[in-house]
């Protein structure tokens, strides 16, 4: 599990643990339905069969992992390690720029802030 899910789901337990979401609108009521008005109609059945399969479109894992290698720089020491974690970093960004979707940069003070809260 990535660092990030990890700490969303340790305040969501604390939340729940607080009752914080005992009163919410809505509680003990079935989910809304999907809105799907977007999706093709006939693409709609396989939308949903690789929703519930847990499939994410490739650049969307690379924008994963992107995020889990920043919050490795934030935390790694000097040297070859961080290196190695910004050539990675920079091959993503390669890959995504090449296929035309968005780029993942990293500014070194947002580095910092996130290395001091862990």
């Amino acid at each position: 599990m990535f660092i990030l899910d990890q700490l969303a789901e340790r305040q969501i337990a604390e939340a729940c643990d607080r009752g914080e979401f005992d009163d919410l609108p809505g509680a003990g009521q079935p989910l809304p339905d999907e809105d799907l008005s977007l999706v093709p109609p006939e693409m709609r059945t396989a939308y949903r069969l690789l929703k519930t399969s847990g499939y994410i479109p490739p650049e969307l894992e690379m924008h994963r992992e992107a995020v889990e290698i920043a919050l490795q720089l934030a935390t790694a020491g000097e040297g070859g390690e961080r290196g190695a974690l910004y050539a990675r970093l920079s091959r993503i960004n390669l890959c995504l720029s090449e296929s035309g979707h968005r780029q993942l940069v990293v500014p070194i003070e947002y580095l910092d802030k996130v290395a001091e809260r862990f």
